[in-house]
């Protein structure tokens, strides 16, 4: 349990909050950087989960007591399985092919529907019921992603980056529906030990032959060592100082740090009525969490 006053204990969960949300907004500008170069949407999400899978292997064997930390009952492989083809090799396909082809900061507002979606598959399952303000919330995160969807500025918003975008956020909600009870029963990083290397095997014959060339292995391993390990350990570390509602509001500045960074590498921008609709999901998705925790915290970071 960590000791110390109680504001030092909250500020310090916020700077990891903070860490870890400027590390998740640096993802979208990073792996932009390797498609440049001629790599694939699907190249990077395969070598993003087989990099940091590794990283997650390492990380519970020396200090997770050794090959016990990466035990997984008989009856939980099941999830393990979809975990790694919905957590991983979907939504890391449908992040990325949305940076391809509208942007970083687009691809960030979209994924951030994932607790609208997360109400409403929840609601379909009857796990939870839609009261007036999940209604409101959701109208409002869905009416600011039909506003960014119309316009676009210098970002290419096409139909298909959206259905894109939006899948994206659909498969972070699915994975935390449906691997809710696996959560609770082990440590996040024995489900990524195990998710990661499964998704980049899903993925692999959908890929060709390793890139080449220094800049693509900068910015693959950035991508899968900085926004997705790095990331994670800053909001593991939050998590112990703050409540999962509080994080996720916080982790709601990434798009911020991906449009600034896709703005300052690239001159990515998006025009001032989408930048609104931005704002407009971004505020339907604060109206959810700030509701139970439980209801609507997405869980360990998977994007």
């Amino acid at each position: 349990m960590p000791t110390g006053a109680p504001g030092s204990r909250t500020s310090r969960g916020y700077a990891f909050m903070l860490a870890a949300a400027t590390l998740w907004g640096l993802l979208g500008p990073a792996s932009y950087v390797a498609m440049r170069e001629g790599v694939t949407a699907l190249e990077v999400a395969f070598w993003r989960a087989l990099l940091a899978g590794v990283a997650f292997w390492l990380h519970a064997l020396l200090a997770g007591g050794g090959t016990r930390s990466l035990w997984v009952a008989r009856r939980d492989w099941p999830v393990v399985v979809a975990f790694g083809a919905i957590g991983i090799a979907f939504l890391y396909t449908a992040y990325f092919t949305t940076v391809r082809l509208g942007g970083a900061a687009l691809a960030a507002v979209l994924l951030y529907t994932a607790p609208a979606w997360v109400a409403l598959l929840s609601w379909m399952l009857g796990r939870e019921r839609l009261t007036p303000r999940t209604v409101l919330a959701l109208v409002v995160t869905f009416a600011g992603v039909a506003l960014v969807a119309g316009v676009g500025g210098d970002v290419r918003v096409s139909i298909a980056a959206v259905i894109w975008g939006l899948a994206s956020g659909v498969a972070y909600a699915l994975y935390y529906v449906l691997g809710a009870p696996f959560f609770a029963r082990y440590p996040p990083p024995t489900l990524f030990a195990w998710a990661l290397p499964l998704g980049a095997l899903a993925l692999l014959p959908l890929v060709g032959p390793a890139p080449r060339g220094p800049v693509v292995w900068a910015a693959l391993g950035f991508v899968a060592l900085v926004p997705t390990y790095g990331a994670y350990l800053c909001y593991a570390a939050a998590l112990r100082y703050l409540a999962p509602t509080r994080a996720s509001t916080v982790a709601m500045l990434e798009p911020v740090v991906a449009a600034v960074a896709a703005w300052m590498l690239f001159g990515e921008r998006l025009t001032l009525t989408a930048m609104v609709g931005a704002v407009i999901v971004l505020a339907g998705v604060l109206l959810m969490v700030a509701r139970e925790p439980a209801a609507v915290s997405v869980g360990p970071p998977t994007h």
